[in-house]
């Protein structure tokens, strides 16, 4: 089996989450490559499902350890990172790791792994949108708000690093063109 990577990324609220469970829950030899965290985790997430939340010495020591693939620092003191042991991990079950990762990480990856990995930018359909979506999930306060929207601004930027653009202006037709993306560049 040739070694393949799924990335996807986009701006929080642009449904990457939701069309990355879809593609793996359609049955597609896919597994999530759960990532690592400093943030603590929201009254929904499970440790080592949703995230693997640990604290910022912790990671830190990982980062010293050379443990991660890539890492970014999303927000003052809020890290993310890609374990290497979960990339070995997926690969050892006979599939192929699919990152649900913020756009530097994906444009990491994309350059790390190279033709070996084909690159989605989910992008909303308008700022606007986005805003909506992300208060109607009621995770955010008004500042987090705020930050999450400067942040898109500059998210949407990083479209030309990807390789397909996929408008999530319709969640059903967005989940199906994934798919049909990704079953073709995996040859499956």
């Amino acid at each position: 089996m040739k070694e393949k990577y799924i990335i996807v990324s986009a701006p929080s609220g642009a449904g990457k989450t939701t069309i990355v469970q879809s593609l793996i829950n359609k049955g597609l030899p896919l597994e999530l490559s759960i990532s690592a965290t400093t943030r603590p985790p929201r009254d929904y997430e499970i440790n080592a499902k949703d995230y693997y939340f640990i604290n910022i010495e912790e990671f830190r020591n990982k980062i010293a350890n050379n443990e991660f693939i890539e890492y970014e620092e999303v927000y003052p003191g809020v890290l993310y990172g890609t374990l290497k042991k979960e990339i070995d991990r997926i690969i050892s079950d006979g599939k192929y790791p699919i990152f649900d990762v913020d756009v530097k990480g994906g444009k990491k990856l994309k350059n790390i792994f190279g033709d070996n990995a084909l690159a989605i930018f989910i992008k909303p359909p308008s700022i606007e949108e986005l805003e909506n979506r992300l208060k109607h999930r009621n995770s955010e306060n008004e500042e987090s708000l705020k930050k999450r929207l400067e942040r898109a601004k500059f998210e949407l930027s990083m479209e030309p690093f990807f390789d397909v653009i996929i408008i999530n202006d319709d969640l059903e037709k967005s989940i199906s063109e994934a798919y049909d993306i990704v079953k073709n560049f995996l040859n499956y």
